[in-house]
């Protein structure tokens, strides 16, 4: 390996996935994501798994860029995540200006109350969308899977070719 390729072994950028998972089937979109970013073959890309009670603000802190899950709970986002940006708002707010992030939603209606909220809160702390949600609405459908898989690879190849 050359000296560039060592340095980015050395030093990788974390993509922290901070996921609610409260059923089997919002398990097996977290994972798709985790599984996605690891078939990307991003030698530079550490994938570190969450859940937003584990997560705290050392992990975003740490973090090069985000991807957000949630379930769509009463037209808002889930208890779970709210907390978690109880709690590293304030921590986070003037160190992860620009920080890029993506949000994924299960949702059994439409998710726009989910989305505005998760927006608000991540524009409030400066974050950057690479991409539009992904609302996986409706009922249970296993292209969701496959949605999420393409969202980690896309997430950690982009974070690995330094486009953002």
């Amino acid at each position: 390996m050359d000296g560039i390729d060592n340095a980015r072994m050395t030093d990788p950028r974390t993509l922290l996935i901070v996921a609610h998972v409260p059923s089997a089937n919002t398990q097996r979109l977290c994972d798709a994501v985790a599984v996605g970013a690891v078939s990307a073959e991003a030698d530079s890309v550490n994938i570190v798994v969450k859940t937003p009670f584990a997560a705290n603000a050392d992990d975003v802190l740490s973090a090069k860029a985000l991807v957000l899950g949630t379930t769509e709970n009463l037209g808002y986002m889930s208890g779970a995540l709210k907390d978690f940006f109880d709690r590293v708002y304030y921590p986070c707010l003037d160190d992860t200006r620009g920080l890029p992030y993506a949000l994924y939603i299960r949702a059994k209606l439409d998710g726009t109350g989910t989305r505005r909220a998760v927006e608000s809160i991540a524009s409030g702390l400066g974050w950057r969308a690479v991409q539009e949600p992904m609302i996986c609405h409706g009922e249970w459908c296993e292209d969701f899977v496959g949605e999420c898989h393409e969202l980690g690879m896309a997430m950690a190849a982009g974070l690995d070719g330094g486009i953002f």
